[in-house]
């Protein structure tokens, strides 16, 4: 099937003499835009700027080139059009797999600001525990709630702007512009699947534009979607090992790396406006839900501690359901070290006594758990605008909430001996992120002497409240079973219910001001300033601001740059959340605690309470057009100090075990390390953006050029050794490919288009295991992954009936990454976190009718 895909695609290109990213998609006989005359909204808070006349640099892309492509999700559709973002699968990551975390130049998802037709966006309610170093604790906002049908066009910031936006602009900001039709509409069919045979992807999509009395406008936007799961495994060594020893039910492999399963994936958006004389309302809202089903660790029956053995896989774990008489030990392997015949283990199982009880006994196979969750993502935006005299005034307000619901099944409560839920099902609890603001702003032009043009000035208010719950867990996700003193694991095993002594809901309000002066001091010379105070209930006041600068020497060059500083507030979530996670801790699977920094035992560590991460950002660029020529160069400095993430695991001794315990911490009996957020470290953040693009006539149509690259590295400046290691340092530097980047090629002739692109990735480096350690030679599992070229093409066919098809492929050739040299220890046959993923190529069709 793959190579029928290859060779339908170059057929196509061949026999149309063309090659081509989808940029123009409008039916037959449209007029042709250029991309130079698209505006954003996007850094001026004055007036709208195209790509070439912005001050600062931004990438504008179209609804249709963001949704021409193979991928579904809007974080893969930004990570081929935008270089400096980059996203990757996340196969056994707790909720990170859940919510994938993004980074957009090199800095972690909650350090960029998400608007929606403008308006600030709510975070996602997923604490990224496991986020490959980089985005470890980071609370972002969730991209994939949003259908790409629903868009006009999307805009992506890369400048700081926290003096015009607030906190989490940092890295930058990306704005989803919705569309607004008031008749016709779109309905679509898309099919997908990986060369390997699985990973298939239906999407079926809807719109309709309705008018809304004379003088307005109702665009409603409908998405369902489903993928199923995908699979580049191995067999893990230790899997194999005791299938070799005859213990029965151990699977092949018994551990899976790659994709959840994505189930019920539906995706709502409305966007409604009506004008009047004198004001224009505005309402507009998403509502989202997906289910969400991926793997964990396999449990090996033969050392599995705190449920099948307590000492390193000696001796078998035996619990004493009624202290009546000793249980005998029975051992697990010889005294060379190596596994005993299942047939010997269970002979000596089979002869305890009716009061002593082993997991080996009803799961001798060891088990995988299966971890995912239900999540739901709701908002509602409405206001009002209009002129009062010569001010422009606008009026809004907004909520919304993103809520988790997590599962885990296939899995035990080890502490509860026997006595398990039905199906080994549990419910650990959920997490709820909520948010409400209103917003006042106004702009006016003022006629001077001094300068060419209107002084316009922009300013407002803003008041936010943010609260983040955590929902307690089940019963059997809680227990602390009658085993828990004989060294049985308490709680759901891979992923421990929230308690209710650490459930709750944590409140967080703020307000803020701005002022915004934009002056064409000259004909050739723009100047711009922005001063932003805010006031937080938490950590009390912060003042950031702003200053750009634009010169044309001529109609077809210009310097522009800017200089800013930011901040991101600390999430009500980093402060109070509570968690114990398993992880593999470089030989095998640990324990973790994650707790809030004003818990005893993580000042005990050396928790402090958290501040914000305060940032300055320099940028300096070129814009040159002539014709249909485009060229932009944008160098960039982003310095942050005091960055928030998770510590370092600390190990729990014995002794402090005990005294959570008796302090009232009891689900801390089986913990054996903690980790707390803090303020730890400074990074400098150094990189180039090129963006170039050239329509031509050529091959008998329209054909467009684009190529944009970004160079960025990361430098860690000063790290508290007592919260992070040199390891953890290594990942935030390396983790990510300094050099990313495409070149496309968009032909569009009568009824045809087709596209061809070309995706370049640098080396990366990753330890997926957390092994510690920066080298294999130290003993660990560090893992360099190579540059790679992936090929993405798409051909498609408009008609004038509305009718539209198209067939493409995602790396088109199947590059895999390099093998994973220690693949046998956990089962996986790639890196998992490589920057263009694992699973290969994916072929797609597409059908839909514009009516």
């Amino acid at each position: 099937m793959a190579s029928a895909v290859k060779a339908a695609l170059a057929a196509a290109l061949l026999v149309n003499s063309s090659v081509a990213v989808a940029q123009d998609s409008s039916p037959p006989g449209t007029p042709e835009t250029s991309t130079l005359d698209t505006v954003s909204v996007l850094g001026s808070r004055t007036k709208p700027r195209t790509v070439s006349s912005s001050a600062v640099p931004i990438d504008i892309i179209s609804g249709e080139e963001f949704r021409n492509q193979g991928a579904t999700d809007a974080l893969d559709q930004l990570r081929v059009l935008v270089p400096s973002f980059n996203v990757s699968t996340i196969p056994i990551d707790d909720a990170a797999s859940l919510i994938r975390p993004a980074n957009l130049r090199g800095l972690p998802p909650d350090n960029t600001l998400l608007l929606v037709n403008g308006k600030r966006f709510h975070r996602a309610a997923v604490i990224t525990f496991l986020g490959h170093g980089l985005s470890d604790g980071a609370q972002g906002p969730d991209l994939s709630v949003f259908p790409s049908l629903a868009l006009e066009q999307v805009d992506v910031l890369r400048d700081g702007a926290a003096a015009q936006y607030g906190s989490d602009a940092i890295a930058g900001v990306i704005n989803f512009g919705l569309k607004k039709i008031r008749e016709g509409g779109t309905a679509e069919v898309f099919a997908g699947q990986f060369y390997k045979g699985d990973g298939l992807t239906t999407q079926y999509s809807a719109q309709i534009g309705l008018p809304l009395t004379e003088r307005g406008f109702a665009t409603l936007t409908a998405e369902w979607r489903k993928a199923d799961d995908t699979s580049r495994s191995v067999q893990r060594d230790d899997a194999a090992a005791a299938i070799a020893a005859g213990y029965p039910g151990v699977g092949d492999p018994a551990q899976v790396w790659g994709s959840p399963k994505i189930d019920d994936d539906l995706k709502l958006v409305a966007n409604l406006g009506l004008s009047t004389d004198a004001v224009d309302f505005y309402l507009f809202g998403n509502y989202a839900k997906r289910d969400v089903d991926g793997g964990f660790y396999f449990r090996d029956p033969t050392a599995r501690s705190g449920v099948y053995s307590n000492d390193g896989g000696e001796t078998l774990l035996i619990g004493n359901l009624t202290g009546a008489g000793a249980c005998p030990t029975i051992a697990l392997r010889d005294g060379g070290g190596n596994l005993l015949p299942y047939s010997t283990v269970s002979g000596a199982v089979a002869a305890l006594p009716a009061n002593c009880y082993t997991f080996l006994s009803s799961l001798p196979g060891g088990f995988t758990p299966r971890f995912g969750g239900k999540l739901e993502d709701s908002s509602i935006f409405a206001g009002a605008k209009g002129n009062w005299g010569d001010w422009y005034w606008d009026v809004s307000g907004s909520w919304g909430r993103n809520d988790i619901e997590f599962i885990i099944y296939n899995t035990v409560n080890a502490s509860l001996g026997p006595d398990q839920p039905e199906g080994l099902y549990f419910r650990p609890g959920g997490n709820t992120q909520t948010e409400k603001s209103v917003n006042v702003d106004v702009t006016r032009d003022f006629e001077t002497r001094f300068t060419f043009q209107p002084l316009r000035l922009a300013a407002g208010a803003e008041w936010r409240e943010e609260s983040f719950k955590i929902s307690p867990g089940d019963g059997p996700s809680t227990a602390i079973g009658p085993l828990t003193e004989q060294g049985f694991a308490l709680g759901s095993n891979g992923f421990n219910g929230f308690s209710t002594r650490t459930a709750g809901t944590f409140d967080r309000r703020n307000w803020a001001a701005y002022a915004d002066l934009e002056a064409q001091v000259t004909e050739r010379f723009l100047l711009a300033g922005a001063l932003r105070f805010e006031d937080y209930d938490s950590f009390g006041s912060t003042t950031t601001g702003k200053v750009t600068g634009r010169f044309d020497f001529n109609e077809h060059f210009a310097l522009r740059g800017a200089y800013n500083t930011g901040f991101r507030a600390p999430t009500p979530g980093q402060a109070n959340i509570s968690q114990i996670s398993t992880v593999f801790g470089g030989t095998a699977l640990e324990d973790i605690a994650t707790l809030p920094p004003t818990n005893p035992i993580a000042q005990l560590k050396g928790a402090r309470p958290l501040t914000p991460e305060e940032s300055k950002n320099v940028s300096l660029g070129a814009v040159w057009t002539e014709g249909d020529w485009l060229f932009t160069l944008d160098g960039y400095q982003i310095k942050v100090e005091d960055r928030i993430a998770l510590s370092t695991s600390f190990a729990v001794t014995p002794e402090e075990r005990a005294a959570l315990v008796a302090g009232g911490s009891p689900e801390a009996a089986s913990i054996s390390q903690v980790t707390y957020f803090g303020n730890a470290f400074d990074t400098t953040t150094t990189g180039v953006d090129l963006v170039t693009s050239y329509r031509s006539g050529h091959f008998g149509g329209t054909t467009t050029y684009s190529l944009a690259a970004n160079w960025n590295k990361t430098e860690v400046d000063r790290f508290d050794t007592d919260f992070i290691d040199e390891a953890r340092v290594y990942k935030l530097e390396k983790s990510l490919p300094k050099t990313k980047g495409y070149f496309s090629i968009h032909h569009q002739r009568q009824i045809f288009n087709a596209s061809l692109r070309f995706n370049y990735y640098g080396s990366f480096y990753e330890d997926h295991l957390d092994s510690g350690v920066i080298s294999a030679a130290d003993g660990g599992l560090p893992i360099y992954g190579g540059s790679a070229l992936i090929v993405d093409a798409e051909v498609g066919w408009k008609f004038d009936s509305g009718l539209y098809f198209s067939l493409g492929a995602q790396n088109l050739f199947d590059r895999a990454p390099g093998k994973n040299p220690w693949s046998g220890v956990a089962g996986a046959e790639y890196p998992v976190h490589t920057p263009y993923g694992f699973n290969g190529g994916f072929y797609y069709a597409r059908v839909g009718w514009k009516f």
